[in-house]
């Protein structure tokens, strides 16, 4: 394969061809979550990395056009079917067209870099020429730009393959992700829950394998947050390091535009792709004496040891809703201790004070997407306040919109309080820069959020911490720190100095190589055969000494944790049940009842129950039983395990 290097009309990249070949960023930088990978389906976008892909393309044992299908197989069974994720809201049509072009292309002189034939969704903010950006509004859903957006164009460049637009929180005004044109998108480790946003889709798309990686915005919290509530890695850069040029504002001053990844040699695949100077964002002027020669081939697996990692111990949550976060963070800061880094309480006793009312986005918002709307030919709207009088808006955001939309700098009580947020900004930059030096610490340390995800349609809590990055400007990354016991992911963030952004991706992959905290969703396991898996039959279960006391047959829907069941007594009258329970336990020793199979006097039942995190891990592990209680034996009679194909549900992803 050449490199770039050697072809004169090739575009030069900043991303490692290293050596002469890609092979060689191949074997020096291999994919630690390749065991997330099934190897018993024909589902090779599950969970695979971009440099296991690039890999395989390079051996001809993949092909563009199979891997976008892939994409959109998996596309199909989840996004509206299964789970219904709803995390896309359009696809490019002419997707396997350009992924022919580039596999033609790659026979005549190979690929530019590691995302040459990959698929990448990007969030429906990002101008695309090929297709509308909606901004997640329904008064926007025809609005077609006529130029990609600055860093769109950088991924098209590499050789990417935009394959579609992914969902957000409308007009990127909120961190659950819902909007007037999409709906709710569903978290895929817990349906019934968020996904955090407002870069709620492109999250969700990741985790599930819709794509190979994704680009969001983040103007407080938007990447990190659904980052966090999906066990992958965000980042929010440095203010100035990457272009905002044609992404939909939601402030101009806060704005950022990042990737989202499965992993940091991911991540630091797509920064390599998309940073940089761009002449029409003025704030990027500098940016190239910033960027590295090369993210990924800067990575170190063992970052971590001699590291200094500043504690903001006033950054965690005190409430009860909080202790579960709190409790996975601090597992993971004694974890990163026996890892070498040395982890050091701090404090920064002005910092809640200066972080309280610093956001500049009330009082940006409405004039920057004017100013967007209005450099659109062709726009439908052109201001907040024309969605607004039109009634396409969501009901949940109405209020909110409305009280922004309000603002208006020519007021003295606006322009003054507009002053007051720019010295708590530029104070609060001050005193955490300073910290940093001082205390020699090569990054801060708290949850990306205190509390885990809300349940679809209610409001999420314990979002505050997003407000330190976003007002200093500070580059911070969110990755994996463990999970609640209910089966949900929880994010830790590391806030570094201006820039320092190689530090962060390296003390987030020394984490990674570390623990291996990557786990797929269990709503959205590998194809077969292109399709989802269909509900499995158990063993019937029967009770009782000699096994005809009662019975109970099981199918279990691995896709939605349902498991459904038809349970029914012999020979044994309804007023002499008790009831018939699934409980957890070991063969040896009995655990607590999850659910009332028959309830006192039934004799007969058809239902279901969708497992949580827990329960599902315990069905896979041969941990649930069920038992029968009666009048003649009040302490249960004939406990018998229910028995699953174990194997065929781990290589599923059944955590």
């Amino acid at each position: 394969m050449k490199s770039c290097m050697s072809k004169p009309k090739c575009v030069s990249y900043r991303w490692p061809v290293l050596s002469m070949t890609l092979a060689a960023g191949l074997s020096i930088l291999p994919n630690a979550h390749a065991q997330g990978k099934a190897s018993n389906t024909s589902d090779v976008a599950y969970e695979a990395s971009i440099l296991d892909l690039q890999a395989e393309l390079t051996e001809g044992t993949l092909t563009s056009h199979k891997l976008v299908k892939d994409y959109l197989a998996r596309i199909t069974a989840y996004n509206q079917n299964g789970p219904a994720l709803n995390a896309i809201v359009t696809l490019n049509p002419d997707a396997l067209a350009q992924a022919d072009r580039l596999d033609r292309e790659r026979k005549k002189g190979g690929p530019r870099g590691p995302l040459y034939g990959i698929p990448i969704l990007v969030k429906d903010n990002y101008d695309t020429i090929d297709m509308p950006t909606s901004g997640g509004t329904l008064a926007l859903a025809r609005l077609q730009p006529t130029a990609d957006a600055f860093q769109v164009k950088r991924l098209r460049d590499a050789g990417a393959i935009i394959l579609g637009k992914a969902t957000m929180h409308e007009l990127a005004a909120g961190i659950t992700t819902v909007s007037s044109l999409t709906g709710y998108t569903r978290n895929p480790y817990d349906p019934s829950r968020a996904p955090g946003g407002s870069s709620g889709g492109p999250a969700v798309s990741v985790a599930a394998s819709f794509a190979a990686a994704a680009m969001g915005s983040d103007t407080c919290g938007s990447i990190r947050i659904p980052a966090a509530f999906q066990n992958l890695v965000g980042l929010r850069t440095t203010r100035g390091l990457a272009s905002r040029t044609g992404v939909m504002p939601l402030s101009s001053t806060q704005d950022i535009a990042a990737p989202l990844a499965r992993t940091v040699t991911d991540l630091a695949i797509m920064l390599d792709a998309t940073v940089g100077t761009d002449p029409e964002d003025p704030t990027t002027a500098d940016a190239n004496q910033h960027v590295p020669k090369s993210y990924l081939t800067g990575l170190k697996p063992d970052s971590l040891k001699g590291a200094r990692i500043g504690v903001v111990r006033s950054l965690f949550g005190n409430a009860p809703e909080d202790a579960e976060v709190t409790t996975v963070i601090d597992k993971a800061l004694s974890t990163m201790k026996a890892q070498g880094a040395d982890i050091v309480e701090i404090t920064l006793p002005e910092l809640d004070g200066e972080m309280r009312d610093s956001s500049i986005i009330p009082y940006e918002f409405k004039y920057d997407l004017a100013a967007y709307l209005n450099s659109h030919p062709g726009a439908p709207v052109h201001s907040l306040g024309e969605i607004l009088d039109l009634g396409m808006d969501h009901e949940q955001l109405d209020a909110g919109l409305r009280l922004r939309n309000g603002v208006d700098l020519q007021t003295k009580k606006d322009s003054d309080a507009l002053a007051q947020v720019l010295q708590k900004r530029a104070a609060l930059k001050s005193m955490v820069s300073d910290k940093l030096v001082r205390e020699h610490l090569d990054a801060l340390v708290y949850p990306t959020m205190l509390r885990k995800p809300a349940l679809i349609g209610e409001p999420q809590g314990g979002w505050q911490n997003c407000q330190l990055s976003a007002s200093t400007g500070l580059p911070a990354l969110a990755l994996p720190a463990g999970w609640t016991p209910d089966g949900l992911p929880v994010g830790l963030e590391l806030l570094g100095a201006e820039f320092a952004e190689p530090t962060l991706l390296n003390l987030a992959y020394g984490w990674e190589q570390s623990t291996s905290p990557r786990r797929a969703p269990f709503t959205t396991p590998p194809l077969i055969d292109g399709k989802a898996p269909r509900p499995e039959t158990l063993a019937t279960v029967h009770l009782g000494q000699d096994g005809t006391a009662a019975d109970i047959k099981f199918s279990y829907d691995a896709i939605t944790g349902r498991l459904t069941y038809h349970a029914r007594t012999h020979a044994i009258g309804a007023a002499r049940v008790i009831g018939m329970t699934l409980q957890h336990g070991t063969p040896d020793k009995p655990g607590p009842v999850i659910w009332n199979l028959l309830r006192q006097g039934q004799t007969v039942a058809n239902a279901s129950i969708v497992l949580r995190g827990a329960d599902r891990q315990d069905l896979v592990s041969g941990k649930l039983f069920v038992q029968l209680y009666t009048t003649d034996a009040p302490l249960g009679i004939g406990r018998r395990a229910v028995r699953m194909p174990t194997e065929g549900l781990l290589s599923r992803g059944g955590n």
